[in-house]
């Protein structure tokens, strides 16, 4: 059954005993996150501390921190299945043509359907509505780092409505707090929240969640394709449909049961200098301009929990929230690319500096065609490094791979530099938003790609002399 909200989740995690609640004041300035910091890094549990000093409203994190906690906020044994069912419903070439074909597809629309978003008229997150004198003062927004600019909201889910198409977006962007009514809006331009507002003719309203059920928040990390809702996906895990209402003071709708929103809007001439920030690289990210968000209204639950995460060097709570979205998009990736067998984004590549994949080699040249499909893949585009590997190889294995790949490799045949767009978080790259990007051929290399030696076998021990020796094993005094 589909988590309400928040503190449904929160109840479920309680009860497994994967919650600690922390009586003791502590400071929302660096305390709460050098806390955070230490428990995540050590496997430990989700935290609620209570006693905020200066605010009355409580502060959760490290929510994710967890395989175990990720696979209870998606609510599924393993998080590939939900990878299979978002490709059930997405498989192209199934619009049915003739009337029995409609008939069958039925069942399959009818519970798309059910997921749909549904409107409802106001909702706990409008429990308190204050509109003459919003203030995000009242908030207790983290400092997590010593070199951060600023208070910073880290686990905001910014909804959008494109200008052209009016397609909604949610999207997971930072945002500096300027002073009580304004804040930095992190969108980078390969995202679509900058998209929409480069389509923005004037003031463009926004509207930013803080706290919700952990479908609908692990749904704003997503990287969907512009023209699927993050709603939907999110409906899809909950497998139940994501109340929405109105906004007060803009046209923009919000899940009815999140803790807190903030109102407002973006004017597509105004930046301001926004940063450093301590990232999810971690190092910190460099002051930049980005757009600004203007507060007009803010509403919340009665009594709310300020929902918040704090990024770093790795591993923090966001590598389980990635390794969640690199399950969920492996079906999706086979859709396009059917010769992948598996997919490892390491937690020390952040996802975007290192991927590794595994493939059934078909004719020369596969691994190639792999690396730049890969890269013409919708965000796949930011992957600084791109490692393939023969089908046999586990990607999941990085002592393997990294045997595989020093032993398989001649650089000056295996190595493809491209240039192309980059994150905006990478550092290392001479210019922003652009440098060159590696695709690595670790595969075995055939007479037909110009190898004209014996690839070498792998060294094992035959399966019989295996089986010999487990049988005497104990035998052998171990």
């Amino acid at each position: 059954m589909a988590y309400r909200d928040l503190a449904g989740f929160v109840r479920k995690l309680e009860d497994k005993g994967l919650l600690k609640r922390i009586t003791a004041e502590v400071d929302p300035y660096l305390e709460i996150a050098g806390i955070t910091d230490r428990v995540v890094k050590s496997g430990g549990p989700a935290l609620l501390f209570e006693n905020v000093r200066g605010y009355d409203i409580p502060v959760l994190t490290n929510t994710f921190g967890s395989n175990e906690r990720m696979l209870l906020a998606l609510e599924r044994e393993n998080p590939d299945d939900l990878g299979e069912e978002l490709v059930s419903f997405l498989q192209p070439g199934e619009i049915p043509a003739g009337f029995m074909d409609k008939l069958r597809a039925l069942p399959k629309l009818a519970k798309l359907a059910s997921y749909v978003p549904k409107t409802v008229r106001g909702g706990p997150c409008q429990e308190t509505v204050e509109k003459d004198e919003p203030s995000v003062s009242g908030l207790p927004i983290l400092t997590t780092w010593p070199g951060d600019a600023a208070p910073f909201v880290t686990l905001p889910l910014v909804f959008t409505r494109d200008p052209a198409g009016g397609q909604r977006n949610v999207g997971m962007y930072r945002m500096q707090v300027f002073d009580s009514r304004t804040l930095g809006m992190h969108w980078h331009i390969h995202k679509d929240g900058a998209r929409h507002l480069s389509r923005a003719a004037g003031k463009m309203p926004v509207a930013v969640a803080i706290g919700a059920d952990p479908a609908v928040v692990f749904a704003a990390t997503c990287p969907c394709p512009p023209d699927i809702d993050e709603m939907l996906v999110a409906g899809l895990i909950r497998r139940e449909a994501v109340e929405m209402t109105r906004c007060v003071t803009c046209d923009l709708e919000v899940p009815a049961h999140a803790e807190i929103v903030l109102e407002g809007w973006v004017d597509p001439e105004e930046t301001r200098t926004e940063g450093p920030f301590g990232d999810h690289t971690g190092y910190y990210s460099p002051a930049g301009e980005y757009p600004v968000f203007h507060l007009s209204c803010v509403t919340r639950r009665k009594k709310p929990v300020y929902m918040a995460t704090v990024v770093g060097r790795p591993p923090m709570e966001d590598a389980f929230l990635g390794k969640a979205t690199e399950r969920l998009f492996l079906p999706v990736m086979r859709m396009l690319l059917p010769e992948i067998v598996d997919i490892n984004m390491p937690v020390e590549g952040v996802f975007h500096n290192l991927v590794l994949v595994s493939v059934r080699k078909a004719y020369p040249g596969h691994a190639r065609k792999v690396i730049h499909g890969l890269w013409g893949m919708g965000l796949m585009m930011l992957a600084k490094m791109i490692v393939v590997v023969d089908a046999d190889v586990d990607v999941q294995n990085l002592s393997e791979v990294a045997w595989r790949v020093l032993g398989n490799i001649d650089a000056r045949r295996d190595l493809v530099v491209a240039d192309g767009p980059v994150d905006a978080l990478d550092h290392a790259a001479s210019l922003p938003h652009l440098g060159a990007r590696l695709g690595v051929d670790a595969t075995r290399k055939w007479a037909s790609e110009g190898y004209a030696r014996e690839w070498p076998d792998a060294i094992a021990m035959s399966r019989e002399v295996v089986e010999l020796v487990d049988r005497k094993w104990h035998g052998y005094g171990f």
